[in-house]
């Protein structure tokens, strides 16, 4: 036989040692480790086993904690930053003092329409509700608001679901187990600019 490498094999095998040799000292009088040095040792593994398990669900759980923290601060951050673009009108010089530098500046007018609306997300979603955040234009005319659409994705024509000054949305009132498809459309007294990119959920 070879010695057995797996956990539990193992412990059955120290299991039956510990037995074996109770039961037959008459055969093994003198054995190096007695049956009760085995049973420590056993409850001595025991005890560790259940440590680890303990310490694993409290690693799970914490991780669990620290990735909704996380997630807090990016939505924190987020929003601000969104706050920050909007009212500084993408100024990289006032952004960079917020860590967010790198952006092209803009020329804003209302004389002609603005630009697409970009990197539309679902940040969040549950039943009958959908979060949606994306950032403004960086081109063309400034953003009096901003129209949100939303279209069954196995077909129809697009409708509109909601409006919003701020790039963020929440729409409620959704229906469930439908596959939706949203995307949003700046707007200002000169017209529209193009349709953002799109995204799906299914609430």
């Amino acid at each position: 036989m070879r010695f057995p490498y797996r956990e539990p094999d193992i412990l059955r095998l120290a299991n039956d040692i510990a037995a074996g040799l109770a039961a037959n000292p008459e055969v093994f009088p003198a054995p190096p480790y007695s049956q009760e040095d085995f049973e420590k040792a056993l409850d001595v593994h025991d005890g560790n086993r259940e440590a680890q398990i303990m310490s694993r669900a409290a690693a799970l759980e914490a991780t669990a904690a620290k990735d909704e923290s996380l997630g807090v601060i990016a939505d924190m951050s987020k929003s601000v930053l969104r706050y920050a673009e909007n009212h500084t009108r993408a100024n990289d010089a006032k952004l960079q003092l917020l860590g967010w530098g790198g952006r092209r500046p803009r020329t804003q007018s209302v004389t002609e329409p603005p630009g697409q609306a970009r990197t539309l997300e679902i940040i969040r979603e549950g039943p009958n509700w959908v979060y949606l955040d994306w950032k403004e234009p960086m081109e063309r005319g400034q953003v009096a608001a901003y129209r949100v659409q939303r279209r069954n994705r196995e077909g129809g024509d697009w409708t509109d679901v909601g409006m919003s000054i701020d790039s963020e949305i929440t729409l409620n009132g959704q229906d469930t187990g439908v596959e939706y498809e949203y995307r949003v459309i700046a707007a200002n007294s000169a017209g529209e600019g193009p349709a953002s990119n799109i995204v799906r959920a299914v609430l």
